[in-house]
Order: structure tokens, then C-alpha cells, then sequence
């Protein structure tokens, strides 16, 4: 492997803003979505496929695939969940080593009740501070960067 190739100084400021807003802009959400719902953004992150998927139900492996997330993590969100009482966990017909999720009434009216304060708040903070050429460049931008990352994965 030869020299490390340095970022410039703008290439290192532009990384350094990019971190920032990703934390930043986490934060905020999750302060929004506990203030105004009682839902974290783990909750979310789950609710939305789940409210999205065919009779509100999706396999477990699949909905961890989904949101990105390792089978532990998946595992401990959802435990926290069915105790609340927004999912619940079934076997799944097909095949007896997989588990289903399924999303129950109150994760579905959690979900319909936290979702417009959320993309008001994603609203507030992203869109209304972009034009619509600005958030084409990011929407080329993003795709090309995970476009590049799962052809090296």
C-alpha cells in the first residue's frame, strides 16, 4: 500500500460538517420524536418498514437487513418493543429457525400518531433549507457514495 492519500483542507471540512450534521440531525430527531410521541429513533426506525410491509408483518432476518442492523441489536430493540406493546414476535410458517415481526395495533397508532411531527421536523431542518437543484446534487451525491460502498462490499 503506498502513501495515505491526506484529505485537503476542504475535503477535511467538508468530512468534518458531514459528521456533524449526521450527529446533529440524529440528536434532534430523537429529541422530537421522544418529546412529542414517546417513540426513539430505534422505534421509528423499526415502525416504518413494519407500518409499511403487507399486513404490517416482515421476517425478522429481512427487517433487520432493512434498517441495517445486526441480529443482537434487532433482537434486544424488538424485546423492547413487544413490552410496550407495538410489536409482537411470531414463528414463522415456512420456516421454523425464522421469526416474524408483526406490528400491533398501538405500534400502528404510534407510528400514524409520531409520523407527521417527524417529517416536519426532517421537513424543518433538511428540506426548507435547500433548493430543489441542492437536494438533487445530494440525492446524486448519496446514491453514488452507497452505490460505490456495495460494489466494494
Amino acid at each position: 500500500m503506498g502513501e495515505p492519500r491526506w484529505l485537503t483542507e476542504r475535503e477535511a471540512r467538508v468530512w468534518q460538517a458531514y459528521l456533524a450534521v449526521g450527529r446533529e440531525l440524529h440528536s434532534a430527531l430523537e429529541r422530537q420524536l421522544v418529546r412529542d410521541s414517546g417513540l426513539s429513533n430505534a422505534d421509528y426506525a423499526l415502525l416504518v418498514p413494519l407500518s409499511e410491509a403487507a399486513d404490517g408483518v416482515v421476517r425478522s432476518r429481512e427487517l433487520g437487513a432493512l434498517v441495517g442492523w445486526e441480529r443482537s441489536r434487532l433482537s434486544h430493540q424488538i424485546g423492547r418493543m413487544e413490552k410496550r406493546g407495538l410489536v409482537t414476535r411470531e414463528e414463522c410458517a415456512e420456516d421454523a429457525r425464522g421469526s416474524m415481526v408483526r406490528l400491533t395495533p398501538a405500534g400502528r397508532a404510534a407510528i400514524e400518531s409520531a409520523a407527521p411531527g417527524h417529517v416536519e421536523t426532517v421537513r424543518r431542518y433538511v428540506f426548507d433549507e435547500l433548493s430543489a437543484e441542492e437536494a438533487d446534487v445530494l440525492d446524486r451525491v448519496f446514491h453514488r457514495v452507497l452505490d460505490r460502498i456495495a460494489a466494494e462490499a
